[in-house]
């Protein structure tokens, strides 16, 4: 009775569903990974440009590229980047270093050469795998890095004569994706897979507590911070997300998932990757999911089972004629993520499909998932659902006090998916964390919502100052930071505007010092130092900024003036 007064959300959990879930189900993520790749050895895996890999063949060719990495010296431990969209080379790769026993840094290919230096050299790596089209990023920075192994991939190298010719021909010299670049004594790819297939992998001795991913995340500072996510805090949300959709795919055979989102971030790395390897998915990779004719004929070939996205896709989607007319009955769960769902989307999408969105809630830092709305029509359109098993959320006030039902406050969650804090820093790990009357630790989500009378969380607001540009966080002092780089540029604020298609756009307020300075200039200078959904779209020059007594920028002045406007 004590339990359900202080979670009264269990009452909302669907029969079956258990309350809490075993994060040392496994041993590591090696035991899921093993144990999936056995007991799904017949079953479908992955399917990139029509190119199918069973869970067999991904487990000869992980172990593979295990012994390929153990080979060069790298030892249990070690971080390793992995910097690809969707394809079939990431699978293969990301199971490589998990059975390696090495560290997982998932890096965005679309990184400027700026930012991807940061993340090397704060996460240490080692080694990396690049896609060739980014490769010339990686060679303007690698000498300030301590990476000393380069394995290089071409988008086709896994699609099987004549399609991996033919693709690589089209994406280099065709389309002229590839810059040139030098790397002197790199490896291709498929040439990695076969050296690994001579050597003898060694099985690594792993613990549940040892770190398996260093996800990078934005800051308020404007420095990119890596959460260390160990092999319980993923096996705990595997086993979570096996627990929430059982009463959905508990029955399904053969679930298919639209691997849409990159696999690089947190939200398809545990939903479709590791989940997928417990449950058997088989996942349809797509590279470029704003390709909808791509994107459209692979889901009328390949009808999903599970559909992740963001409120932007499902709505695109929806009005599509194309979507419209495939065929939904094999649909059983669409699942929305990274940024809020509408609810004229949410009805649209159910109206069409059949199938309900269930809108859940997560960071970087909870690998991802903290609560989620339940599969089983009682998800309520506008708030985040409710805790996952094992999770426990409460609402901080502004004054250090827990809130009551109804009072709105901070989001904080205590759970066996929480990080255990941000690589080397000490200090913004000890700024995220707050203890409880009882002495249990609770991570601080940034994110301000209420718990409703029903159990359910409600988000009101964001953390302050942060921009959602379609479902990614945008950090205002670090794209300041770059735009007060250049030379004409002597003051700068930067906030988010309301946009139609992203939910928010970025918008800076630049005073100049070279009275030349022109928005084409600084949108040239933006786009050599941002990656792309980090650009300004919107330039105003000003003759001063609006500031505090003591001389501080006040965006919440600008933010006001854009939102009367706006009225």
């Amino acid at each position: 009775m004590e339990i359900v007064e202080k979670r009264p959300w269990l009452k909302k959990y669907p029969e079956g569903v258990n309350h809490e879930v075993n994060p040392e189900a496994y041993k590591s993520l090696i035991d899921l990974v093993e144990k999936g790749l056995s007991e799904h050895a017949a079953s479908e895996a992955y399917t990139f440009m029509d190119k199918t890999m069973s869970f067999s063949e991904l487990d000869q060719l992980s172990k593979d590229f295990a012994a390929y990495l153990q080979g060069l010296g790298l030892q249990k431990g070690d971080r390793v980047a992995l910097q690809m969209p969707n394809c079939m080379q990431y699978p293969i790769a990301l199971f490589g270093l998990i059975r390696a026993g090495l560290v997982v840094v998932n890096t965005n290919p679309l990184y400027t050469p700026r930012e991807m230096k940061h993340q090397f050299k704060d996460s240490g790596a080692k080694a990396i795998v690049v896609v060739a089209n980014f490769a010339y990023n990686l060679d303007k920075v690698i000498a300030d890095t301590d990476i000393k192994h380069v394995v290089v991939t071409q988008l086709g190298d896994r699609l099987g004569f004549p399609k991996k010719q033919i693709v690589n021909f089209v994406v280099k010299t065709v389309k002229k994706m590839v810059p040139a670049y030098s790397l002197p004594g790199h490896v291709m790819f498929n040439d990695a897979l076969k050296i690994g297939s001579s050597k003898t992998y060694k099985r690594p001795e792993v613990k549940n507590t040892d770190m398996a991913f260093i996800q990078y995340t934005g800051g308020t500072t404007g420095v990119s911070k890596g959460a260390v996510l160990d092999h319980k805090n993923l096996i705990a949300n595997v086993e979570g997300i096996s627990e929430w959709f059982k009463p959905k795919i508990g029955v399904v055979k053969d679930p298919t998932i639209l691997g849409a989102l990159p696999f690089y971030h947190i939200f398809a790395l545990t939903l479709n990757a590791l989940s997928g390897m417990k449950l058997g998915f088989h996942n349809i990779m797509i590279a470029n999911p704003r390709d909808q004719p791509s994107l459209i004929k692979d889901l009328k070939k390949y009808p999903v089972t599970i559909f992740p996205g963001l409120n932007t896709l499902f709505n695109a989607l929806a009005n599509n004629p194309d979507f419209q007319a495939l065929d939904f009955s094999k649909l059983k769960i669409t699942i929305a993520g990274g940024m809020a769902l509408q609810k004229f989307v949410a009805d649209g999408w159910e109206k069409l499909t059949g199938c309900p969105i269930v809108e859940g809630y997560g960071l970087s830092e909870t690998s991802p998932v903290l609560s989620c709305n339940p599969v089983d029509g009682n998800q309520q359109i506008g708030t985040i659902g409710i805790p996952f098993p094992s999770t426990m959320m409460r609402i901080l006030k502004d004054d250090g006090s827990w809130a009551e039902v109804g009072e709105v406050g901070e989001i904080c969650a205590n759970g066996p998916q929480v990080m255990s804090g941000y690589y080397n820093r000490t200090e913004e790990t000890e700024k995220v964390f707050t203890k409880d009357d009882n002495g249990d630790l609770y991570f601080k989500t940034g994110d301000i919502g209420m718990q409703l009378e029903s159990g359910y969380f409600k988000i009101v607001d964001r953390k302050k100052d942060m921009i959602l540009v379609s479902g990614f966080n945008v950090y205002p002092n670090e794209i300041e930071d770059v735009i007060v780089d250049h030379p004409g540029v002597l003051e700068v604020a930067c906030i988010g505007v309301k946009d139609e298609r992203s939910t928010e756009a970025v918008k800076v307020f630049v005073v100049r010092k070279d009275p030349n300075l022109d928005e084409d200039t600084l949108r040239a200078f933006a786009k050599e130092n941002l990656t792309a959904y980090k650009c300004p779209k919107h330039i105003e020059f000003r003759d001063e900024l609006p500031k505090t007594n003591v001389g501080k920028i006040l965006r919440r002045a600008l933010k006001e003036e854009e939102e009367a406007k706006a009225k």
